[in-house]
């Protein structure tokens, strides 16, 4: 534990500032300044001696939070790096885009402001690369057996790190021309700058991990040579089928899925072009859909210098507090002003677009929509509330329904459940022999950190199944360096 009253010496929750944002919007660095290491280990004593840590519990991969916590506030960097470690391959990933379900079951937050657990988690990280603690941790020795993980995302990167250490020979096939899935196309920059996902491929490379880029498994090799070539095979490609918006005038031009926009932004920084292929520049800007990715696609409007930006959701506006419906511990939905939402724009709720209308040319000019209510069959329009508002560019960020069927997963004949995602047992083994899955692709749209702690688990199972312990070996920071 920490300082057993350190939630009644400091009372105040603080979080990282933001960097101003005349500042921010002509860059595409990360908007968070950081907070200097007193600060974090003061907001690290703030976590009680609860008896039952239920940020376990809130936490998927059940991160070992109070011992981290209490590591910090002992100025045990090192130590506490080796911690998170234990049970997260990836903490510098999930302490910027996690939405921190740890800190919604945080006992301290019942009545006050919950501990700063995804800022305590990412500034050990930070640290520990900043200092060298984190090393490529290569096998002592082979199994002879071979794996291949289908997907470069969260879960695959997991999956395939806990399998390379448990000495197995791990191929990675990533159909894009670079990996980490939507870690590298559709996070932006300023929520991830990709020099952290970078810095994670290199060690795994100098583990032992082979990446193959380029390769669709069910086109550019057929799934029978996957099989024939592998000894176990794990399915980590996502939920990659967007939801759309058949209303008429869908096909007018400047209308685009989220994951067609955000995908170009982040290839200019990649250096691939010097402008995107998509551009909002000096356009009225519409997002359809209230989530995460359409508060990327917001902070992309911005950056690349849109005229205006609309956010619309279907859905009533959440509430600020907790509602009675969704008690401690469990994460309620509430009402957050993102970084994108801080620089500028506005956010319509309970309405629906009901057409895209276009121009001469065949490209939006704008959006006819209608306020909606919440009815037992779904949501109503209300009379009398149809109105346009200017519309240039629209993009749809309104989730995933689950994974491409056509192609690897018709080859395979794995079997899908009733909304379309891959059917798994336990141990994540899929209806096909060998044929594992984890994350997405199996789960449905979810959390990084749920697919990373699928990734962990599937790794494990796949272990069992090539006559290991299932035991495999973790990430630790080396415990003999001297402390500063």
């Amino acid at each position: 534990m920490t300082d057993p009253k350190g939630f009644l010496k400091i009372t105040e929750r603080r979080l990282p500032a933001h960097r101003p944002v005349d500042v921010r919007i002509q860059d595409w660095r990360e908007v968070h300044e950081g907070l200097d290491r007193r600060t974090v280990t003061e907001q690290a004593s703030r976590c009680m001696d609860c008896g039952i840590p239920f940020c376990h519990n809130g936490c998927p991969l059940g991160n070992l939070i109070p011992e981290w916590n209490h590591l910090v506030h002992t100025h045990d960097w090192a130590e506490a790096v080796e911690r998170l470690h234990a049970t997260n391959n990836f903490p510098e990933f999930t302490g910027r885009l996690c939405p921190a379900p740890c800190e919604s079951a945080c006992v301290l937050g019942i009545d006050r402001p919950a501990v700063t657990i995804k800022n305590v988690e990412v500034s050990i990280i930070d640290r520990a690369w900043e200092e060298g603690w984190v090393e490529p941790l290569p096998p002592a020795h082979r199994t002879g057996r071979r794996v291949a993980v289908v997907g470069s995302g969260p879960a695959g990167l997991a999956a395939a790190q806990q399998l390379t250490r448990a000495g197995h020979d791990v191929t990675v096939f990533e159909r894009a021309d670079r990996l980490g899935g939507l870690l590298r196309y559709g996070i932006p920059e300023f929520k991830m700058e990709k020099r952290h996902l970078d810095r994670r491929l290199a060690q795994m490379t100098a583990e032992g991990t082979t990446f193959r880029t380029g390769v669709e498994i069910g086109v550019d090799v057929t799934t029978d040579r996957l099989r024939a070539d592998h000894d176990a095979v794990i399915l980590t490609g996502g939920a990659t089928m967007w939801r759309d918006l058949p209303v008429k005038g869908r096909e007018l031009g400047g209308v685009h899925q989220a994951m067609e926009y955000l995908p170009l932004a982040n290839r200019v920084q990649e250096g691939d072009h010097d402008t995107p292929a998509i551009d909002a520049r000096g356009k009225h800007v519409v997002v359809i859909g209230g989530g995460d990715t359409g508060a990327d696609c917001v902070g992309t409007a911005h950056r690349q210098g849109a005229r205006s930006v609309t956010q619309l959701e279907i859905m009533p506006k959440p509430p600020t507090t907790r509602p009675d419906d969704r008690p401690w511990p469990t994460m309620p939905t509430l009402y957050k002003v993102t970084s994108a939402h801080e620089e500028g724009g506005r956010r319509i709720y309970s309405v629906n677009t009901v057409e895209f209308l276009g121009d001469e040319h065949g490209d939006v000019r704008a959006l006819k929509l209608v306020d909606v209510e919440r009815t037992d069959g779904g949501f109503a329009p209300v009379e009398g509330t149809e109105r346009q508002i200017p519309a240039e560019l629209v993009t749809l960020a309104m989730g995933f329904v689950g994974p491409r069927k056509e192609g690897m997963l018709e080859q395979l004949g794995v079997e899908l459940d009733e909304r379309g995602n891959v059917v798994r047992d336990a141990d994540y083994q899929t209806t096909v022999e060998g044929v594992f899955c984890a994350g997405d692709m199996g789960r449905g749209q979810s959390l990084i950190v749920w697919a990373i702690a699928e990734g962990r688990s599937a790794a494990a199972a796949v272990d069992r199944h090539l006559g290991q312990d299932g035991a495999l070996p973790v990430a630790v920071a080396p415990t003999d360096r001297p402390l500063p």
